[in-house]
């Protein structure tokens, strides 16, 4: 403001691309955390009504068929581990992606 440039300059050229990419980041372990936490609260039993399917209530379902049918507990586990590991990279893919300071800035 001072040699002229505006709020919106300011904002622009300085402040947003040095928080965009900690926003990202807080927003995708956001998600998985939220993911975490309801497939965790489905297994103890405290999530949703057990007539909607979940990973969380098909991981307690498996639980008691693990030595004969070891699929029924090992696949969900697969689909929330999966889930979780690729919104993590994505967002740390995206991190590096809108990183003012890194090298591989396409923006």
């Amino acid at each position: 403001m001072i040699m002229g440039g505006g709020t919106v300059w300011i904002l622009r050229r300085h402040i947003i691309p040095n928080v965009i990419a900690s926003a990202v980041v807080v927003a995708t372990f956001s998600m998985a955390t939220a993911i975490i936490a309801e497939a965790s609260l489905s297994f103890l039993g405290l999530g949703v009504p057990p007539s909607i399917a979940t990973w969380g209530g098909m991981l307690a379902d498996g639980r008691s068929y693990i030595t004969r049918a070891w699929w029924l507990a090992v696949f969900p586990g697969l689909g929330i581990f999966v889930t979780v590991m690729g919104l993590n990279l994505l967002g740390d893919w995206l991190r590096d992606l809108f990183d003012p300071k890194s090298d591989l800035n396409l923006v």
